[in-house]
């Protein structure tokens, strides 16, 4: 992974609690326009999540296998890689 592992590794656990807001808000029959806000927060805050881990792929398991001797690998690694692009863009 990536060397600020444990801030990744603790967005999850804030993003949780901003659904069970969104949850809270949805159940109180909150205005519309406000349930929307905290959809576009939460969404936003897993894109952020993604682009990191993302992020620390490139920089660490990808580089590596590109750098080293093995050419298969590296192929392997990068068609990984551009698989896991094409999923994230799809999600969007």
């Amino acid at each position: 992974m990536q060397t600020d592992a444990p801030a990744i590794q603790d967005r999850p656990r804030r993003i949780e609690g901003q659904v069970r807001g969104l949850q809270r808000i949805i159940g109180e029959d909150a205005y519309c326009v406000d349930i929307l806000t905290q959809v576009s927060a939460v969404q936003t805050a897993l894109e952020q999540v993604s682009v990191r881990v993302l992020d620390g792929h490139v920089r660490h398991c990808v580089a590596d296998a590109v750098a080293g001797d093995d050419p298969a690998a590296a192929a392997a690694k990068l068609d990984e890689l551009m698989a896991a692009v094409q999923r994230y863009a799809k999600a969007r």
